[in-house]
């Protein structure tokens, strides 16, 4: 971005660097320099949506030789263009840090406002201004004190509506409001509509989708959404139970349970000869997996299918498991793919699929999804097969299969209903994992200190954060676990590289960084305290590993850290 600005302006690097650091913000760097920028254009043009859109869509796709500098282009060719404030609002948006305060559950509510029709009782009417407004202290329109009527005004379109199945059976477009019958329903068809929202924008990661169905046909436009092939979906989540009692208490009994295994996730969409991976991140690995593309091509029997799996990878001399850590270098990989393919293979287990010959399949229930794995792929040792599974019944059986995915290498076990559907990007209670007692929590890096004497060049001591709505809330900070040397595991220089192009803004030997590094952390207890803004902290946190197969909005939550800290203080009590 600071080469991109000087392209754009014609100042030197070295005074953006300047003003960055009296900033914080690249953005306001961008703005204010843009603002008094020294080179003249000879073709300046006015920015429009299309443009900026265009070219930041060329940036992200942009691969091979000459790729940076062409990248560099298309971003400086916006900021000549810009106004200081436009300038300012692209960097930030290339930076994916926005500072706004909106994040995705607002943008989702924000759409359902938009183009939904609004429930009384949650939305009431401004006895001042007649607006349909949330119930709320205030109007969001006037700003009066909100005194809700019921009388919606005649020229707005209204239907009454008893249960959540109405919803799908009357039509919705052209409606602004649903009298809800009885009022104490309201919360329920609001809350159907918003999770139906959500399950829409989880088979395509995409609002402008979700949002354009909206506006077309209102809540039935939703039903045409469907998974397609080749764009990834959010997969489904485990929750975390503490015994294998727990485990068959949760999802029910006789259940599924499988391996855990320590690898990435991977999500495999093939059709018409096809096969594309995709990380849980989303993120597109075919390139760096192309022998497992081509594993899958040759033994999955179907002509189109999205598969959901784990790759774990294995010492290819003695065909020993290796941990995750090893193996992660390969997602990043962009050179001597190959070479690194052949030193650390992988094998991909298989134990869910979402889609097969034409069909979305999320709806039907676990056990034939699983029965379908079974049939359509060929295993091949140490290349592919169905995740190794068994049908439980007992705490006895259960204990047993625990025992014997420790001991052939792997890191637990998880539990799953029979009759339980897929869902995209949700964290279940019909599917949970059991893990050896050790404490740990997954949380994102929100900011770092460099060291002293030998550590002065590394990002040495990192604040810890949990997810709460759209806000990161620290819970520690953690100096501890990592390695001085790369080939000892991973190590603060390893950390400090990932770190530094996050850097968001500085102040002595603290940085602020993009929320981007997601990491394991592990723990000895954790206590209430007023010192962080979760109102919690982490006692003797360390850090384990890296989760660069985590989206940092997999992370815990602050519910998840309350829910944590409940469960210890129940513990103490009962010891």
């Amino acid at each position: 971005m600071i080469k991109a600005i000087h392209l754009a302006t014609g100042i030197a690097e070295g005074e953006i660097k300047t003003k960055w650091k009296e900033t914080g913000d690249l953005g306001s760097t961008a703005e204010s320099l843009v603002a008094k920028k020294t080179q003249a254009t000879l073709f300046q043009r006015k920015l429009d949506v299309e443009k900026v859109f265009t070219n930041i869509r060329k940036v992200s796709s942009l691969e091979g030789a000459g790729t940076v500098n062409r990248k560099l282009q298309l971003i400086a060719e916006l900021l000549t263009s810009a106004t200081p404030k436009e300038a300012k609002y692209i960097a930030r948006t290339l930076l994916g840090v926005l500072r706004i305060g909106i994040g995705e559950g607002s943008l989702r509510d924000a759409i359902a406002w938009a183009y939904l029709p609004r429930v009384l009782g949650v939305f009431g009417v401004c006895k001042s201004c007649n607006a349909i407004v949330p119930v709320w202290e205030k109007c969001l329109e006037c700003g009066s004190p909100l005194e809700s009527s019921e009388k919606v005004n005649q020229n707005i379109k209204s239907v009454v509506i008893s249960n959540t199945k109405e919803l799908e059976t009357k039509p919705l477009k052209g409606i602004g409001v649903i009298i809800p019958e009885p009022s104490e329903k309201s919360r329920e068809i609001y809350n159907y509509m918003i999770e139906k929202l959500q399950d829409a924008y989880n088979l395509t990661n995409d609002f402008g989708v979700v949002a354009a169905a909206l506006k077309r046909e209102s809540l039935a436009g939703l039903n045409k959404i469907g998974l397609k092939l080749g764009t990834p979906i959010k997969v489904m989540l485990a929750l975390k139970v503490d015994s294998p009692k727990e485990g068959l208490e949760r999802v029910g009994s006789p259940c599924l349970v499988d391996y855990k295994y320590d690898g990435f996730r991977m999500q495999i969409h093939g059709w018409d000869g096809n096969i594309v991976i995709f990380t849980r991140r989303l993120e597109n690995v075919t390139k760096q997996f192309a022998e497992v593309a081509e594993v899958v091509k040759r033994n999955v029997k179907a002509s189109s299918f999205v598969l959901d799996g784990e790759a774990i990878g294995y010492d290819p001399k003695t065909g020993k498991y290796r941990p995750f850590q090893e193996i992660s270098q390969r997602i990043k990989r962009k050179y001597n793919i190959q070479e690194l393919a052949k030193k650390l293979p992988v094998e991909l287990n298989v134990f869910d699929i979402m889609y097969y010959n034409g069909e979305t399949i999320i709806k039907k229930p676990y056990k034939e999804r699983r029965k379908l794995i079974e049939q359509i792929i060929s295993p091949v040792k140490l290349k592919i097969q169905p995740a190794t599974a068994r049908i439980i019944a007992s705490e006895e059986e259960a204990k047993d299969f625990f025992d014997e995915a420790i001991a052939t290498g792997h890191e637990g076990i998880m539990f799953k209903n029979l009759n339980a559907p897929y869902k995209p990007g949700a964290r279940v209670g019909y599917m949970v994992k059991y893990k050896p007692s050790v404490d740990t929590v997954d949380l994102v890096i929100v900011g770092a200190e460099y060291g002293e004497g030998k550590r002065a060049s590394w990002l040495s001591s990192y604040y810890l954060a949990c997810l709460h709505d759209d806000q990161f809330l620290v819970v520690g900070k953690a100096s501890t676990g990592l390695k001085e040397k790369s080939e000892e595991g991973l190590s603060f220089g390893d950390v400090t590289k990932l770190l530094e192009p996050l850097i968001i803004s500085s102040k002595g030997r603290y940085v602020e960084v993009k929320p981007q590094v997601v990491v394991e952390v592990g723990y000895q207890e954790i206590q209430k305290s007023p010192t962080y803004s979760s109102g919690y902290a982490l006692r003797f946190p360390r850090v384990i590993r890296l989760r660069d197969d985590k989206a940092v909005d997999e992370i815990a939550t602050l519910d998840d850290i309350k829910e944590l800290y409940a469960k210890q203080t129940n513990t103490t009590k009962s010891d």
